[in-house]
């Protein structure tokens, strides 16, 4: 039984372990961020953050025992220039691990583990956060519902009088348009009456000469 042990040995024996951390070690270093399961990340994180945080401290010693762990020139120059440079204000907590999902073959839970100041999208958010967080105005409880009242009843305000001024554009517009129909239609019926009479005019005059016609032909015949 494993009780009361919490070291996780990942399946492997004590230098393969050892050899495989140092390897994990240099490549997050080196890349600033890795892929692996979550087991080696939580794993990893143990072993990495006292080495940075040796790294702080540039001197000899602190070299000699960085490179003990690490084997790799490389990864120790690394750490003592960019890296201690980055995290040389953050008290502790250097690295951020961000759960991906799980393995296809066994399933097993995959992750990315970084050092969290060379993230610069999640800098770039989390300043903006800020800003926005320091600009925000505190609400009590007493003075927000005043300001929500006051606001909503602002706000019904402002509503009633745009639908107040669009009622009545609608009301001017119709009026108009009733004012420009009556006024065609009075001058339609106007000019069918004109061309009504002069028509009948016409036509009566037609039927009197006729008649007046017909009458001289009867009169002259009967001469």
């Amino acid at each position: 039984m494993r009780h009361g042990k919490k070291v996780n040995h990942l399946g492997r024996k004590s230098a393969h372990r050892k050899a495989m951390l140092s390897n994990m070690a240099c490549s997050l270093i080196e890349h600033k961020r890795i892929s692996t399961t979550l087991a080696k990340a939580k794993a990893l994180r143990k072993y990495i953050e006292p080495l940075v945080t040796k790294a702080k401290d540039d001197s000899t010693h602190s070299r000699r025992m960085a490179f003990r762990k690490l084997q790799s020139k490389e990864a120790v120059k690394e750490l003592f220039g960019s890296v201690s440079q980055k995290v040389g204000d953050r008290p502790g907590g250097y690295t951020r691990i961000l759960r991906t999902g799980f393995r296809l073959g066994d399933n097993a839970e995959m992750c990315i583990i970084e050092l969290v100041d060379f993230n610069e999208a999640m800098l770039k958010s989390a300043a903006s956060s800020s800003g926005k967080k320091a600009t925000r105005r505190k609400r009590t409880r007493r003075g927000g519902r005043k300001e929500s009242d006051a606001a909503n009843n602002q706000a019904t305000a402002d509503s009633s009088v745009e639908e107040a001024t669009v009622v009545e554009e609608t009301l001017t517009e119709a009026t108009n348009v009733v004012e420009e129909t009556t006024t065609d239609l009075a001058d339609a019926a106007e000019n069918v009456v004109e061309e009504t009479t002069t028509e009948i005019t016409d036509a009566v005059d037609d039927i009197v000469d006729e008649a007046t016609d017909n009458a001289d032909n009867n009169t002259d015949e009967d001469a």
